[in-house]
């Protein structure tokens, strides 16, 4: 079984800045996919931002403030999160894919104060 273990959440002021970390309990290589996706209270689970080894994707309301990366030699994703906004506030949570397999951390609470 994968484990994702997720860290960085917390409060912040809006305009502040977080960055979440990711660490798979197997190998980054050993993913199709990993990324990062939001749920905020009463609201659908949407995406957040996926990387693969050439490309990156965003979702809309983060495009521009927000960077996914990866570090193989410390086999992490992050999402380093600019500007942030009180709309971000949700459980974050961490996703890492193959090809029949997809797998989900616990979730990290972040929160934006006004």
């Amino acid at each position: 079984q994968v484990h994702l273990v997720e860290s960085g959440g917390g409060l912040v002021q809006a305009g502040g800045s977080l960055r979440l970390s990711c660490a798979p309990s197997e190998s980054i290589f050993s993913f199709n996919v990993m990324g990062w996706y939001r749920q905020a209270p009463g609201k659908q689970r949407e995406l957040v931002a996926t990387i693969t080894p050439t490309t990156t994707n965003y979702g809309d309301s983060v495009k521009g403030r927000f960077t996914i990366s990866r570090d193989n030699a410390k086999n992490t994703v992050y999402l380093q999160m600019n500007s942030l906004k009180p709309e971000d506030t949700a459980v974050y949570y961490c996703n890492a894919q193959k090809v029949w397999q997809s797998f989900w951390g616990q979730g990290t609470q972040v929160t934006v104060s006004s």
